[in-house]
């Protein structure tokens, strides 16, 4: 009964296969091996975007840093969400590799919406030389709440940002499950909508660790170039990248990851709803924000449930008390661990 992270669970089977066989023999190193323009081809075939630059990295921090350092100047700001990963869980990384672009987060929750995106553009810009410019908008598909854009949001956010000639960065490191959620096609969800660059993740969907840049104009190609190998983040031995998502483009299997742990994830909402659980915020993908008795969280616990309290203590006396929790689904979570935490309820 494990829901504490879709990091935290196993390598898929496929992904391991494909890493076993790229450990035979040798090859050319620092992206330079066979299996990475296999890889580049799939991912520009998948996004419909035959000229898109594509990189990879081992993390999602790595991705969304060094795309918006490619993206910005370092007397910038970036536009966020109040609770966009890029603010909240990447350490400052984002300031650090764009050498000291701020972030200014846009007024609400998870979701910007295109008037709270245009008030925090509108205010920048405003002292001259001694204020930020402008720069990217960074959008998080899944959200940090479990939330996902329609593709018309997504379009009403890059329009704004397209007002003001300002690029659109895609955190995407959940981006298999928002895209099964919409039943949209990756190039829907991206360049057509308006977005510049894509953070791809694979490491919370099966992968072991990699994650793809994607830059839909390869003018930024040369300059990633540079900006990963001097953040430390380009492989030497790439190939161990590119096996990876290689492997998880083949045969839809990011796909028919995202597609199981969102669908796992639909039976516990129900579940949790027919025993009463309230929810924080409304379950779209394969994160779910719900709050039920501390005397049910004891009993989940003391069974052997691992997932995380949200803004909330398991010590007290009031055992009636309602207390909030965080629970992901990845793509190996079993109906049988799920039925058997509903059984518990």
């Amino acid at each position: 009964m494990f829901f504490a992270s879709d990091n935290s669970g196993p390598v898929h089977p496929e992904v391991l296969t494909a890493l076993a066989e790229a450990n035979q023999g040798y090859a050319m190193a620092y992206g330079a091996d066979a299996q990475m323009q296999a890889v580049r081809e799939k991912i520009r075939r998948i996004f419909e975007a035959p000229e898109a630059a594509v990189y990879l990295v081992a993390t999602g921090t790595a991705a969304n840093s060094l795309a918006l350092a490619t993206l910005s100047q370092p007397w910038q700001t970036i536009f966020c969400s109040p609770v966009a990963h890029i603010h909240e869980d990447e350490c400052n990384a984002p300031e650090f590799y764009s050498g000291g672009a701020k972030l200014t987060l846009v007024s609400g929750g998870d979701r910007m919406t295109p008037e709270a995106l245009r008030a925090s553009i509108t205010g920048e810009e405003t002292r001259g030389v001694h204020g930020p410019q402008r720069g990217p908008v960074s959008i998080t598909q899944v959200t940090e709440r479990g939330g996902v854009y329609s593709i018309a949001e997504l379009q009403a956010l890059c329009a704004v940002a397209k007002e003001y000639g300002l690029p659109v960065h895609l955190d995407g490191a959940r981006f298999a499950n928002a895209l099964v959620a919409l039943n949209a096609s990756p190039a829907e969800m991206t360049w057509k909508a308006g977005v510049d660059a894509v953070s791809f993740g694979g490491t919370k969907n099966g992968c072991m660790g990699v994650e793809a840049v994607i830059f839909f104009d390869p003018k930024h190609a040369w300059e990633f170039e540079l900006r990963r190998k001097r953040g430390a983040h380009l492989f030497s031995k790439h190939r161990y990248l590119s096996a990876q998502m290689d492997a998880y483009l083949t045969d839809d299997l990011w796909l028919r990851s995202a597609r199981r742990a969102n669908d796992n994830c639909a039976r516990l909402v129900e579940g949790l709803g027919a025993a009463g659980a309230t929810f924080l915020h409304e379950p779209q993908a394969n994160i779910v924000f719900a709050s039920f008795p501390r005397a049910t969280h004891r009993r989940l616990m003391d069974a052997g449930a691992s997932y995380h309290l949200w803004g909330a203590e398991l010590e007290g006396e009031d055992e009636s008390e309602m207390l909030a929790c965080r629970m992901v689904c990845d793509w190996s979570i079993g109906t049988d661990q799920i039925d058997r935490f509903l059984s518990l309820l």
